[in-house]
């Protein structure tokens, strides 16, 4: 009979013990996702949204340094829709030397987002939607003008549209030039 009781006590302490570890341990995970924002919760079934797509892309590795030291991670995360501009990491090198690497110090922050906004347009555009002289308002407030000549989609006169994916949230163009906002 005390056996039984002693088994009995060890078993409801065991039990008492387990849900008090996954409370702590879902608290945690709670805490953790509500101090990295909407680029901190793990979804590894869904299609990648527009920042998964960048950071997936070997050729974009400047845009991704730039979107993280501009804090716009998490508000690109986000539901969206969103069409990006996505330069590529041969766009950023166009630039006269040190422009980025200016850019990125934390005290050009507000500079950096004005830019990577220009990039930004709310809804999704599909580059087979995009008509010639089509005029596009931007994040940022600023406006991007389409052309179109040769079967090639440009943005600005500047920068060519040389490949699309779609994201869960919106849609990247990968683009071959930087668009600078007037």
């Amino acid at each position: 009979m005390k056996s039984i009781f002693a088994l009995s006590l060890i078993a409801c302490g065991c039990i008492l013990l387990s849900c008090n570890s996954v409370t702590d341990e879902s608290q945690t995970a709670e805490a953790a996702v509500s101090q990295a924002g909407q680029s901190g919760v793990q979804d590894d079934l869904s299609q990648r949204n527009v920042v998964q797509v960048a950071v997936g892309s070997e050729d974009h590795t400047t845009l991704v340094k730039a979107v993280q030291a501009a804090e716009l991670v998490d508000a690109l995360s986000n539901a969206g829709p969103f069409t990006v501009f996505a330069p590529t990491n041969a766009a950023f090198a166009k630039l006269p030397a040190g422009t980025v690497e200016g850019l990125l110090a934390p005290e050009k922050k507000e500079d950096l987002a004005d830019i990577l906004q220009y990039h930004v347009s709310l809804g999704v555009f599909k580059a087979e939607s995009l008509t010639d002289g089509q005029v596009i308002g931007q994040v940022n407030g600023g406006n991007i003008t389409i052309s179109k000549k040769d079967g090639k989609t440009m943005i600005n006169g500047t920068a060519t549209i040389v490949a699309s994916v779609q994201a869960s949230n919106g849609i990247v163009h990968v683009i071959d030039g930087v668009l600078l906002p007037n």
